[in-house]
C-alpha cells in the first residue's frame, strides 16, 4: 500500500514534487499553468454528464472527496511533520480556505441550476479581478502592470465568451435572451458571484499557506476540509449517494480526478511561485478548453462571439505570462 501511495504522489505531483524548494523560474510554473488549465477544463463537461442524476451539491462533495481520499493517506504517511510545524492562526487559514473552496463550488455548481451557462461563466471569470484587487491589501503583493492589462483583457474574453451561447448579432443588434434577466436568472447569477467571491478567498489563502506547506500536505488539508464540509451538508439535506447509475459514478470519478486532485493541484503548487493575481489569470483559459472539449464530446459548436472571446482570453494570458518572463529574465 506504501509503494502504491509513492506511486499515486509522484503522478500527481507530475515531476514537481522534489521542487517546492528550488529558486523560482519561468518555465515550470508556466507549465504547471497550461497542464492545470488542460484538466480543470474537463471540469463543465464532467458536471453536466453527472447533472443528469446527481445533484450540485453531491456534485460538489464528490469531487473533493475523491481528491481527499487520495491526497490525505499520502500527507500523513509522508509530510506529518509538516503539519506539526503550522501555528494556530496557519492552521485557521486553512480551515478557512477549505471553506472558501466548499462554497466556490457549491455556489457555481447550483447557479448552474437557475441562469444561464452564459451568465454563470461571465460572473465566474470575476474572481481574477477580485484576487488582483484585494491582493495588495491582503497579500502585500504589488502587482505588476503587465498583470493588469492582461487581466482585463482575459475577463473582457471571458465576459464575451459567458455571452456567446445566449447573446447574438442580429441586424445590426447585440439580442440576448430574457432568460437571463429573469427573477430566477438574477437569483443564479448572485450565486455565480458569490461563488467568484469565495474563489478569490481560496486564492488569497492558499498564497499564504503555500509559503509554510509543499503542494501534497496543502492540497490534502485544504481539500480535506472542503470535503467534510460539503459531505456534512448533504447528510443534513439527505440527499441521495448510492442511487446512481453507474456510469454517473464514472462521471463522478473523473471529476475527482482530472479537474480537482490533477487541474486544482498543479495551480496550487504554482501558487508558492507566482502571484495569486498571475495563477487566477492563467483559470481564465478554462473557457478555451471547455470549448474545444464541448465541440468534440458534445458536438458543439463556437459561436462567433465565443471565437472572438477565445481569442481575447488566450492573447490576455501571453501578455502577462510575457510581463513575468521579463521579469525573471532581468533578475
Amino acid at each position: 500500500m506504501a509503494n502504491l501511495i509513492v506511486k499515486l504522489e509522484n503522478c500527481i505531483t507530475i515531476g514537481f514534487m522534489n521542487q517546492d524548494d528550488r529558486p523560482e523560474n519561468t518555465f515550470q510554473p508556466v507549465l504547471a499553468s497550461v497542464l492545470g488549465i488542460l484538466f480543470v477544463s474537463t471540469a463543465s463537461i464532467l458536471i453536466r454528464f453527472a447533472q443528469a442524476e446527481a445533484s450540485s451539491i453531491v456534485i460538489s462533495a464528490a469531487r473533493l472527496l475523491i481528491a481527499s481520499l487520495v491526497l490525505v493517506p499520502i500527507a500523513l504517511l509522508r509530510f506529518r511533520h509538516e503539519f506539526s510545524m503550522l501555528a494556530k492562526s496557519e492552521i485557521f487559514k486553512a480551515c478557512l480556505s477549505g471553506l472558501f473552496l466548499a462554497l466556490h463550488f457549491a455556489l457555481w455548481i447550483s447557479s448552474l441550476q437557475f441562469t444561464s451557462v452564459a451568465s454563470s461563466v461571465v460572473l465566474v471569470t470575476t474572481t481574477p479581478l477580485w484576487v488582483a484587487i484585494l491582493s495588495p491589501l491582503i497579500l502585500k503583493e504589488s502587482i505588476r502592470p503587465s498583470v493588469i492589462v492582461g487581466l482585463v483583457v482575459s475577463i473582457i474574453g471571458g465576459v464575451i465568451v459567458g455571452l456567446g451561447n445566449s447573446c447574438e448579432i442580429s441586424g445590426g443588434n447585440f439580442v440576448c435572451q430574457d432568460a437571463l434577466f429573469s427573477d430566477e436568472g438574477m437569483f443564479g447569477n448572485l450565486l455565480a458571484l458569490m461563488g467568484a467571491w469565495m474563489a478569490a478567498g481560496y486564492m488569497l489563502m492558499g498564497r499564504q499557506l503555500r509559503k509554510k506547506l509543499s503542494t501534497i500536505p496543502y492540497t490534502a488539508l485544504v481539500y480535506g476540509v472542503a470535503a467534510v464540509i460539503l459531505l456534512v451538508v448533504v447528510i443534513m439535506r439527505r440527499e441521495p449517494v448510492f442511487s446512481y447509475s453507474p456510469e454517473i459514478y464514472g462521471w463522478l470519478l473523473a471529476l475527482g480526478i482530472l479537474p480537482q486532485l490533477l487541474g486544482h493541484t498543479l495551480f496550487n503548487w504554482s501558487l508558492k511561485y507566482v502571484s495569486a493575481a498571475y495563477v487566477s489569470l492563467s483559470l481564465l483559459g478554462e473557457p478555451i478548453g471547455t470549448i474545444i472539449l464541448a465541440f468534440i464530446f458534445l458536438e458543439e459548436s463556437p459561436t462567433l462571439l465565443e471565437g472572438a472571446g477565445a481569442f481575447l482570453i488566450l492573447i490576455g494570458i501571453v501578455i502577462g505570462s510575457l510581463g513575468r518572463a521579463r521579469k525573471v529574465n532581468a533578475a
